[in-house]
């Protein structure tokens, strides 16, 4: 059966943003808050809403008659805009990073999982029946105790250092299969979230905390420029020759869809005390990123890493701090996973602990034998101290 791929959208980025900009201030002001990820608005933009906000000390039915503004005025839109600016924008950044960083996870846990396999059968011969049921138990298995049993047994010679490191990889290839199940898990779960911010426009009373319009006046406006917006985009796309080979779209979602494409500008984080230092939450990234976490703490840590906030509590979007994020994805950039990197790891992680030999044992120092004038000094000192005569330094008794 042949698959039929999807034919590609006529609509893009720069018609979206020509047909905005041909509508007029109040409709263009609208439309770019409804889609306030993906566009600004500008600082004459917030001026207009000033003057075109109603004054509440008017009698319905009157309009003022001065429309002065002030600076007081002007600075509480623009922060109300940068608030809600931060917040989308945030979230569509943070559900990124989420995505990117659990698909590279998955991906490295796979490729250790897969060197592990490698080794195995090449070099201790591991058949391929044994790596299949590795495979289909490695859910069940329990790294920690199988471990534990494992040094306990090397500590009492009751194994050897090949079959110890065998028995020791087979456990880490059925924790890196464990572990790249887990992040393909996170990840559908993840995808979901970002999809779900990418076509989030702005609430209706997000935008009233913005614009100050009352309920019934800003839902006819919405409803009157969005279908504006709609018919000059349907027009536009009419003119293109593109168009006319592809099916009828729902141009509301692909205007997500293809706003959603433009790269994500990268925000500035700072560090926020999570795991109380920064060089403690390098170590524990590092660790994470290569597989060395244990599997209880890293449950947790992820969670605080999402969240951004070393507390269990959930924080608002707008609270959220994205530097623990930001630098595990610099610590995959720059992570050496090639086949022989994970390879000389996956060796010195499995490798036993090396014993002291009996032979080589310190034996403790023999004192030195003390010599007869130190020996007679020290009986010197004990004499004087209890008021005895000691006539080996004075010559000999008096008569």
């Amino acid at each position: 059966m042949t698959t039929i791929a999807a034919p590609a959208s006529p609509l893009t980025i720069e018609t979206i943003q020509s047909v905005i900009e041909a509508m007029p201030v109040q409709g263009r002001i609208m439309l770019r808050l409804i889609l306030l990820q993906y566009f600004d608005v500008t600082d004459e933009e917030i001026v207009y809403i000033v003057t075109d906000r109603p004054d509440p000390r008017c009698v319905a039915g009157t309009k003022p008659t001065n429309t002065s503004m002030t600076k007081e005025s002007i600075r509480v839109v623009t922060e109300r805009r940068d608030q809600y600016l931060r917040q989308v924008r945030l979230k569509r950044e943070r559900t990124w990073l989420q995505c990117d960083s659990l698909r590279r996870l998955a991906q490295l846990r796979e490729a250790f999982a897969d060197r592990a396999r490698t080794l195995l059968t090449g070099r201790f011969s591991v058949s391929a029946e044994t790596i299949e049921a590795l495979r289909a138990s490695s859910r069940k298995v329990l790294p920690r105790p199988a471990t534990r049993l494992l040094d306990q047994r090397w500590d009492a010679d009751e194994i050897t250092a090949e079959d110890y490191q065998q028995q020791r990889l087979s456990i880490e290839f059925q924790t890196q299969l464990r572990m790249a199940e887990k992040y393909r898990k996170r990840l559908d779960l993840a995808e979901r979230e970002r999809q779900s911010a990418i076509y989030a426009p702005l609430q209706d009373h997000e935008i009233a905390h913005v614009w100050g319009l009352p309920a019934g006046s800003l839902a006819a406006r919405k409803v009157k420029y969005l279908a504006q917006y709609l018919q000059a985009l349907q027009a536009a796309l009419q003119t293109s020759a593109a168009a006319t080979a592809t099916s009828p779209l729902d141009l509301w979602k692909e205007t997500f869809s293809v706003l959603a494409e433009q790269p994500i500008e990268r925000s500035l984080s700072t560090y926020d005390g999570l795991e109380k230092t920064e060089s403690a939450l390098i170590d524990k990234l590092t660790a994470m990123v290569w597989g060395t976490l244990a599997e209880e703490s890293e449950v947790k840590f992820w969670t605080s890493l999402v969240f951004g906030a070393s507390s269990n509590a959930m924080h608002s979007e707008i609270t959220r701090n994205l530097f623990g994020l930001q630098r595990l994805t610099t610590i995959l950039n720059d992570m050496d996973a090639s086949p022989e990197a994970v390879d000389e790891e996956l060796l010195k992680r499995t490798s036993p602990t090396p014993k002291a030999q009996e032979d080589q044992t310190a034996l403790p120092e023999e004192k030195p034998a003390e010599d007869e004038a130190s020996t007679q000094m020290r009986d010197h000192v004990l004499k004087s101290m209890f008021g005895e005569l000691h006539n080996d330094l004075t010559g000999g008794t008096r008569s």
